[in-house]
């Protein structure tokens, strides 16, 4: 390896720590291993607090998130784990502009927004994790859960463009470990989650780990509850010096009540309980089985070359009965219900080859990704709905074990199949010690075929998309940097138009600026970005011919901020502040122009505060809160429905009773706050939580 190369690398790994972008030959020579490599943070490791230092979401490759020209928010699971909370939508609450969205009966992570928009994408180490109706992922074997900020579909194809979240799970570590936590909560909650690190050799070439939790949960809701079984066994080994492989797995078995809520006509919640439940309690519940396997080789050329193969594997079945709620009958206190059977399965593979390295031209600093994908999914999906009486409940005084309906059965009955290939291209550049960019490309073809059974009918569509990226980063002062990016975005429409032909896929273009600051002393990070995102080809009514097209168009603008880190040693914050003007600007009858975006709040943000004691009797027990503040929020798209501003106060302590027994006690929503926490129209409404507590007793082995 050249010296001149080496210098190369050293500026990559130091970043704006202070040293210049070009070293001396002598200075890099001469630079103390041990000293660089003792403070490092693997972006797929654990975070030592709350602030996350790497991320390897955001460009694919080890990067410091300081010198990335874009925002991203990394929520460690520490913060989960201090809320004493299991879900990931909660550690969303603090990457701000985040909005929970559609949660299919709370059976999946099915939908979110972000910076307004709305997707049903989300990743797992990179890997598309969402396709088909995949539980809800379990917190267990998550080690981080991180945001990037508006269109990256240059890196990961088709999606939305207000942003991507990537969960990053946890890896074989070398040093042997075991815990254990158990806890119990209102609503006779109960969970058991293990973590088993073991080195399977002498030399800690060979790696293994086990992750399992096993729930029993009860709900604030009548006749709600859940049950899961999660094992994610991993397994790492070192080949050879330059060589290694890592296998990761995770078999789910999940049951719930399919649950859409409560109906809150004029927003209100018109005396309706909280926990009223609009289904029937001797439906059953919706059966979630979810299988994954993925495997990952890399190979290191030589020493400034790597090139990674992998491959994910997934599949799934979802399947039961659920009756659901409609709107309000004119009478103002009785639904009607629709009876329906789900059945459906899914399969999913993915696979990736990759090649990164650096290299100079002249004064210039290059580290270089390109990657292909290669996607094959197939879903067979049926709903069936089963036709008679109307089926009503009362929805102040509901009475169960009506019979149900018998009748003819309708409903949908199709085959997807989809294919896509793709081939990006990303370059990461140091002009010199203070500046720095990112360009991005990735070129996508995409094929969908679907069989409608129902209707005896084949729709086809295939889609060629080239999708950027670019952006540049200033380092104004050691502390301080600027930064701005443009990104693209694409993602098929399903369906045929009144000509029998598909439709153009939807497109959204990205702009951002922003600055990152390093305070007090490097302890807390945070980013500050204003935003304005459109998105065009989105599926409208058109007027003349009361058919869909490709015709209506998007805008979100505003700003978030973000702050993470270590004030003093003993205090610890993490939180979030997003302001976001999300509108239909080109509409249909159906969701006029100028109507406000299903779900999105203009305000919100929260604040997690931990204090931990350094000395005396009480040293590494701590003390905390968590504040949360959404704004109101359209409950129905093109409709005056709107859900209330809520906010809810979290308070959380643990005592660390000796080196190997911690115990826990997590108070939510202290002031018992009445709120919607979600909604797809009026009559599909979801309650937040009353006030709830869990107690929580952790082991180290």
């Amino acid at each position: 390896m050249s010296s001149r190369i080496k210098a190369s690398v050293a500026s990559l790994a130091l970043g704006l720590l202070g040293e210049p972008a070009i070293a001396e030959e002598s200075q890099a020579l001469q630079l103390d291993a041990i000293s660089v490599t003792s403070d490092y943070e693997s972006p797929t490791g654990p975070v030592d607090g709350y602030r996350a230092t790497r991320s390897a979401s955001a460009t694919k490759t080890d990067t410091a998130i300081r010198d990335i020209p874009q925002s991203i928010s990394v929520i460690p699971v520490s913060v989960l784990n201090d809320l004493g909370s299991t879900s990931v939508e909660r550690a969303l609450d603090f990457a701000g502009g985040v909005s929970k969205q559609n949660n299919f009966g709370g059976l999946t992570l099915y939908e979110y927004s972000v910076r307004g928009f709305t997707t049903s994408e989300f990743y797992k180490d990179g890997f598309s994790a969402n396709r088909g109706y995949p539980s809800t992922p379990d917190v267990s074997n998550i080690e981080r859960i991180e945001v990037l900020k508006g269109p990256a579909a240059s890196l990961y194809g088709r999606g939305d463009p207000g942003g991507t979240v990537n969960i990053v799970t946890k890896k074989p570590q070398p040093e042997a470990f075991a815990t254990l936590q158990t806890s119990a909560g209102s609503w006779d909650r109960y969970r058991t989650a293990l973590d088993v690190n073991t080195p399977l050799d002498d030399d800690g070439n060979v790696l293994s780990r086990v992750n399992l939790a096993v729930e029993d949960n009860h709900s604030f809701r009548d006749h709600v509850d859940s049950q899961r079984v999660f094992v994610a066994p991993s397994f790492s080994w070192q080949l050879n010096p330059d060589t290694s492989l890592l296998v990761e797995s995770e078999f789910v078995r999940h049951s719930s009540t399919f649950d859409r809520g409560i109906v809150a006509p004029n927003n209100t919640w018109s005396g309706v309980s909280r926990s009223t439940f609009l289904g029937e309690p001797d439906d059953g519940d919706i059966d979630n089985h979810n299988n994954m396997l993925q495997a990952a080789l890399e190979h290191q050329l030589n020493d400034t070359w790597k090139v990674r193969l992998a491959s994910h594997y997934k599949e799934g079945k979802l399947w039961g009965f659920a009756s659901e709620s409609r709107p309000l009958n004119a009478d103002g206190h009785t639904v009607n219900r629709r009876y329906r059977e789900r059945d459906n399965d899914w399969h999913d593979s993915i696979t990736q080859l990759e090649l990164r390295g650096f290299f100079d031209t002249g004064t210039w600093q290059h580290e270089l990704l390109v990657g292909s994908e290669y996607e094959n999914y197939r879903k067979n999906e049926r709903v069936t709905t089963i036709a008679g009486s109307p089926y009503p409940i009362d929805i102040y005084q509901p009475v169960y074990g009506q019979p149900k309906p018998n009748g003819a059965r309708s409903g949908t009955d199709f085959f997807e199949h989809v294919e896509s290939h793709a081939l990006n291209l990303q370059d990461q550049i140091i002009f010199t010690d203070k500046l720095r960019g990112m360009l991005g490309v990735r070129f996508e073809h995409f094929e969908q075929h679907i069989d409608d059974h129902t209707r005896d009918a084949t729709a086809r569509q295939r889609h060629d998309a080239l999708t950027q990226r670019a952006g540049l980063l200033y380092q104004l002062t050691p502390q301080v940097g600027v930064f701005a990016n443009a990104s693209t975005s694409f993602k098929p429409n399903n369906g045929l138009d009144a000509a029998g032909k598909s439709f153009d896929p939807e497109e959204g273009v990205g702009y951002e600026i922003g600055i990152k600051s390093e305070l007090f002393d490097d302890r807390l990070s945070s980013t500050l970005a204003a935003f304005h995102i459109e998105k065009e080809n989105v599926l409208a009514l058109d007027p003349g011919t009361d058919t869909s097209r490709a015709m209506g168009k998007a805008r979100s603008q505003g700003f978030d901020l973000q702050v993470t880190g270590q004030v003093t040693d003993a205090v610890r914050v993490i939180g979030a502040f997003a302001y976001i003007d999300a509108e239909v600007t080109q509409g249909d009858k159906v969701i006029p122009t100028g109507s406000r975006i299903l779900g999105v709040a203009k305000r919100s943000g929260s604040l997690l505060g931990v204090y931990e004691f350094q000395d005396g009797r009480l040293r590494g027990s701590d003390v905390g809160a968590a504040f949360t503040y959404v704004g109101d929020r359209s409950g129905e798209s093109g409709s005056d429905f709107e859900l209330s501003a809520y906010h809810t106060v979290d308070l959380l302590a643990h005592y660390k009773a000796s080196d190997n027994v911690t115990v826990g006690l997590n108070l939510n929503n202290l002031f018992d706050e009445k709120y919607f926490e979600r909604s797809y129209s009026n009559y599909w409404v979801n309650p937040g939580e009353p006030r709830n507590f869990t107690v929580s007793l952790t082991l180290t082995l």
